[in-house]
């Protein structure tokens, strides 16, 4: 079910233990391959397989579609807002949502930058709202062990307009990839102790841009190890665990 496509009397009548999901994503480069808005057709696709495999079990609310992008600023059709705009926005909308009864909200997350203020706004909301639930999944996160098992690329290879996200738009967009240009790109490594891709956490931070991580290519990873097929095997594996957790939510 859709928030959107329902009429006030509808959204009244809605049990308010159902969870609220909404889906934060990304407008920013990805390469020279993937569109600019990879993020945001990823969490929608995944997220409407998971509405299609529960439904009546959840309501999706309205994407949030560019959200922190800054570190892509160098390159050309990067779109963002300030972590302050995206907590009091996304504060606002799930106060406006749990004021009407609603009991659990999850974040449903397919932008890497979205993470940090992600995790404010969790415990933010959290600490507001006790009686509530409040949770953030990533789609990269929800299946870690079992995405171990797909990647072919290696550490490093799965990071950004990469094995990954390149495979899940061929499969579910394959005429948004522009195959000519997907290339490996050499990328400067930086301290040891601060390697990290989406599978593997550093074991410290520090900032560097889009354009230094990915020497200058917007690509972090390794996109030639990319097939549809895996995509199908990523989307369902996440879609599974999405199920899972949301279902958890949903019982308590």
């Amino acid at each position: 079910m859709k928030w959107t496509e329902m009429t006030s009397p509808q959204i009244a009548q809605v049990n308010r233990a159902l969870p609220l999901v909404m889906n934060i994503s990304a407008v920013e480069q990805h390469g020279h391959h993937l569109p600019v808005g990879t993020d945001a057709m990823i969490g929608a696709n995944l997220l409407s397989m998971v509405e299609a495999r529960m439904p009546e079990r959840m309501l999706v609310l309205p994407q949030l579609q560019i959200c922190c992008s800054a570190h892509h600023s160098d390159f050309a059709g990067t779109l963002t807002i300030r972590h302050e705009t995206m907590l009091a926005y996304i504060c606002d909308v799930l106060n406006s949502a749990l004021a009407q009864g609603f009991r659990t909200v999850v974040l449903f997350n397919s932008h890497g930058g979205n993470e940090a203020i992600g995790r404010v706004i969790v415990e933010k909301m959290g600490h507001a709202h006790p009686d509530a639930q409040v949770a953030m999944l990533t789609w990269w996160t929800v299946a870690h062990d079992a995405l171990l098992d797909i990647r072919e690329s290696g550490f490093g290879g799965v990071g950004h307009a990469c094995e990954f996200e390149t495979s899940l738009i061929e499969h579910f967009l394959p005429g948004l990839v522009d195959q000519d240009a997907i290339a490996d790109p050499d990328m400067p490594q930086p301290y040891c102790w601060a390697q990290a891709d989406m599978l593997t956490a550093p074991s410290g931070i520090v900032y560097r841009s889009m354009r230094t991580q990915s020497g200058g290519t917007g690509t972090v990873g390794r996109p030639s190890f990319a097939s549809p097929e895996k995509g199908a095997r990523i989307a369902d594996t996440v879609v599974e665990r999405l199920c899972t957790m949301i279902g958890d939510l949903g019982s308590a």
